[in-house]
């Protein structure tokens, strides 16, 4: 990543930094810990959903409840027995359906975080569905992967949530929302969907930034080449949305969770391998990392 796209305004995420900033009472109970309700998923990619799910209780969450199309609600609560499962009807892609909005909604009325857009295959049905159930909507929001394609129609989706929202596209993704080509400078892609959303934005490539809605910002330098694997932007997804459901404010969330998410590639580079390893494998990571910083 080129020097040029960095600014001294920067901070750099580092573990003295993050001791500084802990996050909420890692001792508190599954109550005050919060529920988070994960939407998403689809025939095809149902590993999505189980890699955020989990990552989201490794994150500390919890609670854990899932939205996901019928057709694989039986197998992914009897692979993530610790979270409830809702069946929700789907299209004629295999997406959820947009019928399904109001019970989304309510499922979200119980929760403190919320997590829409891991393993959607359609961005068509995920614009669909989001623009029916964001705006109702009054929690911590978390916005990852297709679940971007609502922003990309609707670039004022969540001013509502008055920085309650956390985005974490992957450069292709933030690229695509604004319109505009960031491939070469994520950092200023990242500002300038921040600026334009009112919400915390994750972005990157080998290097991670954070950004808020006020310009300010955090990257990340660590990390291992193996994190650019399939599964792995949909476990960082998970943990900020399970650090933001311990009441995390929701650049803390994004700086925690992209700092856990990078030592822990760090960590199987140094078993299996600086490529190799898999996305799954990082979620057992997450926690020690959390444990050493607080």
């Amino acid at each position: 990543m080129s020097e040029s796209t960095k600014t001294q305004d920067d901070v750099v995420i580092t573990s003295s930094q993050l001791r500084g900033w802990p996050p909420p009472d890692p001792n508190g109970d599954k109550e005050t810990r919060g529920r988070v309700l994960v939407v998403g998923g689809h025939a095809t990619t149902p590993g999505a959903v189980l890699l955020a799910a989990e990552a989201a209780l490794r994150g500390g969450a919890g609670k854990l409840q899932c939205a996901v199309p019928g057709t694989i609600a039986v197998p992914l609560a009897m692979a993530v027995p610790e979270a409830g499962v809702a069946s929700l009807p789907v299209d004629d892609g295999g997406d959820i359906a947009v019928s399904a909005a109001e019970e989304i909604v309510e499922l979200a009325k119980d929760c403190a975080a919320v997590l829409l857009g891991p393993g959607i295959v359609s961005p068509r049905a995920a614009s669909a569905l989001l623009e029916k159930v964001v705006p109702q909507l009054d929690v911590p929001v978390v916005i990852d992967a297709l679940g971007m394609a609502y922003l990309t129609d609707h670039l004022d989706g969540v001013a509502h949530l008055e920085g309650k929202a956390v985005l974490s596209p992957n450069v292709g993704e933030l690229s695509q929302t604004l319109g505009e080509d960031h491939e070469d400078d994520p950092r200023a892609g990242a500002a300038e969907l921040a600026r334009r959303t009112g919400a915390t934005v994750a972005s990157g490539t080998a290097m991670t930034w954070i950004v808020t809605p006020d310009g300010r910002s955090w990257r990340d330098e660590g990390g291992s080449p193996g994190l650019g694997v399939s599964g792995s932007g949909d476990v960082k997804a998970g943990a900020i949305a399970g650090l933001l459901a311990r009441g995390a404010d929701p650049e803390q969330a994004a700086c925690w969770a992209t700092y856990a998410h990078g030592r822990a590639g760090e960590r199987l580079a140094a078993q299996v391998g600086s490529t190799g390893f898999l996305a799954r494998e990082l979620l057992r990571e997450i926690p020690a990392v959390l444990a050493e910083l607080a």
